[in-house]
């Protein structure tokens, strides 16, 4: 019957991560369980493999209809979309760590009560608090906001809607994981007031110990370089690391380490464990009604759980308390089971308790190591204890090498699919990082929590600088990480069970021969464009513009979206990993319309991270964006007439002209740089934001190159711009709008839509259809592709007319 538990076991969490793929979710996902429920208990004293087989089955459809019932109840506490855009007045709880920053204050709201009453609101909401959010009040200034605060606020709310890029980070999937089923942002009035500073729910009494840790762990740290990493090892919140320090944990392949993982609980534990052990052996009555051992169980198992509760309960932290307590069960009950057993009943509960836990990379990442560990450790055989202290050390060394061989090689596979990209210097910098962490920064770290002292967090801080140094050194190789496509799902599949092979122990026969499964990772890829042909990706990088034109041989970005804080940006956080996942890890030229933040705003980030030949912008010589690229790049300032061919495909600078810099009626709008690129296939018209005065000189000097057959629609859509003459004179048979989602703008405008309709041409929209991938090939109909259909997931935004 073990064997047939495991089974179902993992049956079952098979169907609750498949349901987090797929486009739609179960009909009737409670009847469905109904009946899953009765076929598995049918199926399961039946023999033979035909019983497993619906065993596996019964319990796969189980998984699968839980995770969709669970779906079905979250998505149905939504806002209503008649209230969108609408002021309301929501009364309830600060339910989570609130983030500041000089552009405001983010943070979780918990709601209680809503007026008008018959506004439909979501139980939770994530709000952000602005200065001066209102044209008419730039004067204000957003209070000192805390966890567990009761509030009465004036909102203005709309429903979870994120940017769905080819290797892009997928808010709408974040928000549901945690339970946000509304954005929106607090408007400043008069009645926005604090009811209570403490509203007492046993969540607000975590939240706020978490809050007062990170305040006194910031204070005594002051302004650290490190110190965001130290609060980070402490209870979990990483907010305060750079963008800079997270690029040297990912390249050098330690940003397990950095969250709250399942070696930091399990040191925790242990110790908790060992000083309750310590101290119950020396009380005879105690010992006479509770073992010593199974004593030291229970507080090591409860102090993982508070821990785990003060550390924000991310996946890492729940899977190794999910393990810990089920192993504690079975030692004290007597039915202990196998590592694999309890490693299967950790990973049903946390999909049990969140099956929306797949969404993260945390999930894979944490589960996949230990469950590779506990595969390449199936096969050996313990080799008898050294005597001699320095045979201990070699041992350990030994067997830590191997583990981190093991971690590394066996999720290659993973790192790809999730990243497109996996470090090769992670065995070296875990080697030196693990044992630092794990004995040095945390133990020091955990300290501080229970020991208000300065010096702890102080020497805690001190442990990691030299260990930074050592790993900022290894990330500023160039060879530090490899970076690639991101892998077919088929040679991921395939790449895993060449690892397991790899991995298998020794006698198994042709583990040399593993290897050759392992390349399917980095060769099989989507056929290159032929000669003289070349893709348009315009991506979704909200109210601005990104987009990516591939030749043969050749990658050319314009425009690097809008900047979103003081530390993302759409440059890094879409535009470079569209490029790692669609294997063009380098831009032969980066085109840089105009200095408008939404256009430009991504640009340095994106001149950081993907090495470029050569710059090409209106902007002035002295601008932060030249500069940097100057350095060690060419830089060219776009004039009309300028043109190249790449593998078959002519790329044309059409506007501004020389004069144009210098006319003082022409706007940094005017001044955009507007390409034009013609194939065989077909052509496209790029035009940044250009307005009406560029226009009616475009079509009276260029009349004869305007004609295209897409056309990026100047300035998202706006009144300003797409006047009739231009329409007429590009004629295009599909019209791009680069638009965010209800922005305050009102882009694009209804009756500028309707000029490009009207004279025959379909209009896409960046915030309706996700990234917009055209592929101009000889011979062949224009292809078109929209993100939110190639990769529907449920849980995305309906957003038609």
């Amino acid at each position: 019957m073990r064997s047939r538990l495991g089974v179902v076991l993992a049956a079952w969490a098979a169907g609750a991560c498949a349901l987090q793929a797929s486009p739609r979710l179960l009909p009737m996902a409670a009847l469905v369980m109904l009946g899953a429920l009765t076929m598995l208990a049918l199926a399961w004293r039946a023999d033979g493999w035909r019983g497993a087989l619906l065993v596996a089955l019964a319990a796969f459809v189980l998984g699968a209809a839980y995770a969709s019932w669970r779906a079905e109840v979250r998505l149905a506490d939504a806002l209503d979309p008649a209230w969108e855009g609408a002021v309301v007045v929501v009364t309830g709880v600060i339910d989570e760590l609130p983030a500041a920053s000089e552009r405001g204050t983010r943070f979780a709201f918990a709601v209680e009560s809503v007026i008008p009453a018959a506004a439909r609101v979501p139980t939770r909401l994530s709000l952000a608090w602005f200065p001066g959010i209102d044209d008419d009040d730039d004067a204000g200034v957003v209070p000192l906001l805390r966890a567990g605060e009761r509030w009465r606020l004036r909102v203005r709310l709309k429903r979870p809607h994120g940017t769905v890029n080819p290797g892009g980070f997928d808010l709408e999937a974040w928000l549901l994981q945690r339970d946000l089923r509304a954005t929106g942002y607090v408007v400043r009035a008069a009645d926005n007031d604090r009811l209570a500073d403490f509203a007492g729910r046993p969540r607000d009494v975590v939240q706020r110990a978490r809050e007062a840790i990170r305040e006194r762990l910031l204070r005594d740290l002051g302004g650290a370089r490190y110190a965001g990493v130290v609060v980070a090892l402490a209870i979990g919140e990483q907010r305060a690391i750079t963008e800079a320090q997270w690029v040297v944990f990912n390249r050098t392949g330690v940003g397990h380490l950095v969250s709250i993982s399942g070696l930091h609980v399990t040191v925790f534990a242990s110790l908790a464990g060992a000083l309750a052990y310590a101290l119950a052996r020396r009380s005879v009555r105690l010992t006479a009604a509770v073992p010593a051992r199974k004593l030291a169980l229970g507080v090591g198992v409860a102090c993982a759980a508070a821990y785990t509760l003060l550390a924000g309960a991310e996946i890492p932290a729940v899977r190794t308390f999910a393990m810990l307590a089920i192993a504690a069960i079975g030692l004290w009950s007597g039915r202990s089971g196998t590592a694999g057993i309890v490693w299967l009943w950790a990973l049903a509960g946390v999909l049990a308790w969140d099956p929306w836990a797949p969404l993260t990379p945390g999930f894979w990442l944490s589960y996949g190591a230990v469950a590779l560990l506990l595969y390449a450790a199936a096969g050996r055989l313990g080799a008898e204890p050294a005597a001699a202290w320095h045979g201990r050390i070699i041992a350990a060394v030994r067997e830590g090498t191997h583990a981190q061989w093991v971690v590394t090689v066996g999720l290659a596979p993973l790192t790809l699919a999730l990243f497109a990209q996996t470090s090769l210097v992670a065995p070296l910098a875990n080697a030196v990082a693990i044992p630092v962490v794990t004995l040095g920064v945390v133990p020091l770290a955990l300290l501080a929590i229970v020991v208000p002292s300065p010096w702890l967090p102080i020497a805690s801080h001190a442990v990691l600088v030299p260990l930074m140094s050592c790993l900022e050194w290894l990330a500023r190789a160039p060879e530090a990480a490899w970076q690639q496509h991101a892998p077919a799902g088929w040679a991921v599949v395939v790449g895993i069970a060449g690892v397991l092979w790899l991995l298998a122990p020794r006698g198994v026969p042709g583990r040399a021969l593993a290897t050759l499964w392992l390349l399917p990772l980095v060769f099989a890829r989507s056929p290159p464009l032929p000669a003289d042909a070349f893709r348009l990706t315009v991506l979704d990088v909200g109210q601005g513009l990104a987009a990516v034109i591939e030749t043969r041989e050749h990658t050319l970005v314009y425009d690097a979206g809008p900047g979103f804080n003081e530390v993302a940006d759409a440059g890094g956080r879409i535009v470079v990993p569209f490029l790692r996942a669609v294997g063009r890890p380098r831009a032969d030229a980066i085109v840089i319309s105009h200095q408008d933040l939404d256009h430009a705003g991504g640009a340095l980030s994106l001149m950081r991270a993907v090495p470029f030949v050569s710059l090409v912008s209106s902007l002035a010589p002295d601008h932060p964006i030249v500069t940097h690229a100057a350095a060690t790049h060419d830089t060219v300032r776009c004039r009309a007439g300028q043109g190249w061919t790449w593998d078959g495909v002519r790329f044309t600078i059409l506007h501004p002209t020389r004069d144009e810099y210098d006319d003082p009626r022409a706007t940094t709008n005017d001044r955009s740089c507007v390409l034009r690129i013609d194939a065989v296939g077909g052509s496209a018209l790029l035009v940044g934001d250009i307005e009406a005065l560029s226009e009616a000189r475009l079509v009276r000097k260029w009349r004869a190159a305007l004609p295209a057959d897409v056309l990026v629609v100047p300035h998202h859509g706006s009144r300003t711009s797409s006047s009739l003459p231009f329409v007429r004179a590009v004629a295009p048979s599909w019209a791009i709008v680069t638009s965010g989602y209800r922005n305050r703008f009102g882009h694009p405008k209804p009756d500028v839509v309707a000029r490009y309709t009207g004279r025959g041409a379909t209009v896409l929209r960046t915030d309706r259809a996700g990234a917009i991938t055209m592929t101009f090939a000889a011979g062949a109909p224009l292809a078109v592709s929209e993100a939110r259909v190639e990769r529907a997931r449920y849980w995305h935004e309906a957003t038609g007319d």
